[in-house]
């Protein structure tokens, strides 16, 4: 089955047949008119689901603290990976601290503020936590104003808090570095914008009958292809993309990160995007890959989530055993994901002690049954914890 999206307000105008070629979808005669096989992406969409509703099922077994914690995590990482998508690397106390004095989480102390960090954490904050309100025009100037405070985008005066002039040319996107940029497509005209932006908020939020998801996926593909900002456009795709998710969720904490999955699949990201601008009004495929990219970024934040429960778990069994500063030291090591196996010399280096004391740490652990001597062979014996609940020795 195709599904054709109608929307309730009529092209007010067509440019394309005084464009020259057609190289671009923003050009078609049928824009903005998406299509998709929905039968196709079923599947998928189940999964997602799936996905979603298991690890909602698991935070709603934890306490409203964990909770918040969890959520600041994966905002942190958001903003991050959104921001280093686009060149830009945040320090994550920072991003970190910003979060949390916003949302009002107790993390100890504070970094300095940063108004750069500031501006994608307001940013980020507004599309998820306000996700109801309508987005308007004024919404995406402030967003925008947000992310670049001082009118700048490194060196480069840009146009702040309105749409982008073209004064120094067509509105390209490219990737890679300067000397050898790659350009993926290139985008409409900005004497198109306050129409095309005028019917892309219109259709954003209103209330189809339609998947969320899927309109979520779409939301971020139409916003990139319109470009509408000199710059920043990438990072208020994604933030829309989240709104909309949210939207999907009904829920303002944000519990995994698109932004973050982009960032791990960055090339297949920008060819899909390139390949759906200079294709048909059909986007099956584009939605396809935001689907996968979604499960896969529910999936890791279960995974976070199982290791940050598991964690929980252990220090609440052994809360009642004492221990020196070495043995939690590499108990919280353990617990973060040690790299290879841990052995009393690695012990030894790590903590700073002898391989006497060492042993005599980990034999104390392994007598409480904290620790256990792992299966796996070697020539020297290495040790894991034990499992949360599984300990037949007293305290």
């Amino acid at each position: 089955m195709r599904r054709i999206i109608d929307l309730a307000v009529d092209r007010l105008y067509n440019l394309r047949m005084n464009s020259g070629d057609n190289n671009y979808i923003w050009q078609n005669s049928q824009w903005p008119h998406w299509e998709y096989d929905l039968k196709q992406l079923t599947n998928l969409l189940t999964k997602v689901y799936q996905a979603q509703g298991h690890l909602l099922g698991q935070l709603q077994h934890v306490g409203i603290n964990l909770r918040d914690h969890e959520s600041l995590r994966v905002l942190t990482e958001d903003v991050l990976k959104t921001s280093e998508i686009e060149g830009e690397e945040f320090d994550p106390n920072s991003v970190r601290s910003s979060i949390a004095r916003r949302l009002g989480i107790d993390i100890g102390a504070l970094a300095p503020a940063d108004r750069h960090i500031d501006g994608v954490v307001d940013m980020v904050l507004d599309a998820t936590q306000n996700h109801q309100k309508n987005l308007t025009q004024e919404r995406l100037f402030a967003w925008h104003a947000a992310l670049f405070p001082t009118g700048y985008s490194g060196l480069s005066k840009i146009l702040v808090g309105t749409w982008r002039e073209d004064a120094l040319g067509p509105m390209q996107v490219v990737s890679g570095p300067v000397s050898r940029q790659k350009v993926h497509f290139e985008a409409p005209p900005a004497s198109f914008l306050s129409s095309e932006m005028a019917q892309f908020l219109l259709w954003f939020n209103a209330d189809q009958q339609y998947d969320p998801i899927i309109k979520a996926g779409l939301a971020h593909l139409w916003f990139v292809t319109m470009h509408p900002f000199d710059d920043g456009n990438g990072r208020i795709a994604r933030a829309i993309g989240d709104m909309a998710l949210a939207r999907a969720d009904g829920s303002s904490q944000r519990f995994y990160s698109l932004s973050a999955q982009i960032g791990r699949d960055r090339k297949n990201y920008y060819d899909l995007l390139e390949q759906t601008q200079k294709g048909t009004m059909d986007v099956t495929q584009w939605l396809g890959w935001f689907l996968r990219s979604l499960l896969s970024a529910v999936e890791v934040a279960q995974a976070a989530l199982s290791k940050t429960l598991f964690k929980t778990n252990f220090w609440q069994q052994w809360s009642a055993m004492p221990m020196n500063e070495r043995q939690i030291k590499l108990l919280n090591k353990l617990l973060d994901g040690f790299d290879g196996k841990l052995t009393s010399s690695k012990w030894a280096i790590i903590a700073k002690c002898s391989p006497d004391t060492a042993l005599r740490d980990i034999t104390d652990l392994v007598n409480r049954g904290a620790l256990v001597k792992s299966d796996a062979g070697g020539r020297s014996t290495s040790y894991e914890l034990q499992s949360p609940n599984h300990h037949s020795n007293s305290l």
